[in-house]
């Protein structure tokens, strides 16, 4: 993991889906704001993680020691969303193999979901695989989960194959997806 700050230094407010023009930037539908500031994750983040990957993803969660292996694993980068109040309501993992970059998570807390803290997260490691030089970012994500599918094509990902049970202990299939992200050779 590096110590260098991502591309949001610092906090500003995330738009929430269906903000009109005029109603001002970061409020949601419902009228709350959500200010988040973009940081690298450290170990000291782990807690939190473990928290958020239990409410996140249930049977199917990382654990303590996995999670642990990813922030510190070879051709890694975790970047976190810390609000205001200096709690993590999101992060996002990359890893970059030299040639084509895989987003390992996307998660945001489900209090912060809708806010636009995954698109932001996302757009951030977006950036990252492309300041590294990949040639494509790769993902899976569950066939059934719609809120990250609608993410993922809106940020331009488009379905390439289905990977049979997947996601495990659920045994529930998965979409994988690529965008490009470097410029044709």
């Amino acid at each position: 993991m590096t110590d260098e700050p991502t591309r949001a230094p610092e906090a500003r407010p995330v738009p929430g889906p269906g903000t009109e023009p005029g109603t001002g930037p970061g409020t949601a539908p419902d009228g709350r704001t959500l200010e988040v500031v973009l940081r690298p994750l450290v170990r000291a983040d782990l807690d939190a993680l473990v928290t958020m990957e239990r409410d996140l993803f249930g049977a199917g969660a990382w654990s303590r020691a996995s999670l642990a292996e990813e922030l510190d694993g070879p051709g890694r980068w975790y970047v976190g969303a810390q609000d205001a109040a200096g709690d993590l309501v999101g992060y996002a993992g990359l890893w970059f193999d030299g040639e084509d970059a895989q987003v390992m998570t996307v998660g945001t807390r489900p209090d912060a979901q809708g806010r636009g803290v995954g698109r932001m997260l996302l757009d951030a490691l977006l950036d990252h695989a492309r300041d590294l030089g990949a040639g494509d970012v790769l993902l899976e994500v569950r066939v059934d989960n719609e809120p990250a599918l609608r993410l993922y094509e809106r940020a331009g990902f488009e379905r390439f194959g289905r990977r049979k049970g997947y996601y495990q202990p659920e045994n529930v299939d998965a979409w994988t997806m690529r965008r490009r992200v470097a410029p044709p050779a």
